[in-house]
């Protein structure tokens, strides 16, 4: 009886060591899981790649006044961003720009002053951006041609402040 015990054990202890061997060596993982699916969904919303589809750029005037019309507020009408006096149709982005959405704050008038300052405060979505530091006005140029690449120009702002109506060429 004891025999059999040893030779028992002498057959196990190599199966045992085969089956540990293969249930915790890499290759038999299970593969990572994404930790963050609807993270990357919404950021991919967000930044959007260039398109090549835009239509050539239009010259309509707007005054400031006017382009508060399109704040995404009526259904009926587009949603227009100005950026250093260039009007931007961004309606098809409505789930950011339309109302009670993060970019809203910009959207029927030209914020150019926020967008170069990286804020979202009302009080800073203003027209003159005059006096933002070289950097800033380094990160207005980037929105600028971030919004050039992807969505349609539809027009000009006519009343621009004299302090930046000559700025509009960073």
């Amino acid at each position: 009886m004891f025999l059999v015990v040893i030779y028992g054990l002498v057959l196990a202890l190599p199966l045992l060591f085969f089956v540990q061997r293969r249930t915790l060596s890499p290759s038999h993982q299970s593969p990572p899981v994404d930790p963050q699916p609807e993270e990357k969904k919404s950021l991919k919303t967000i930044m959007q790649p260039p398109r090549d589809d835009l239509d050539p750029p239009k010259d309509d005037p707007f005054t400031l006044d006017q382009l508060k019309q399109f704040d995404g507020s009526d259904d009926s009408k587009p949603i227009y961003v100005s950026i250093r006096g260039t009007v931007f149709d961004v309606t098809r982005k409505s789930d950011v720009y339309g109302p009670g959405k993060s970019y809203n704050v910009f959207a029927g008038k030209d914020g150019s002053k926020g967008l170069g300052m990286s804020s979202l405060k009302p009080e800073d979505a203003v027209p003159d951006y005059s006096d933002l530091p070289e950097n800033e006005k380094n990160v207005l140029n980037d929105w600028f041609l971030f919004f050039q690449k992807r969505y349609n120009i539809v027009g000009r702002v006519t009343d621009m402040p004299t302090s930046v109506s000559n700025l509009a060429n960073l």
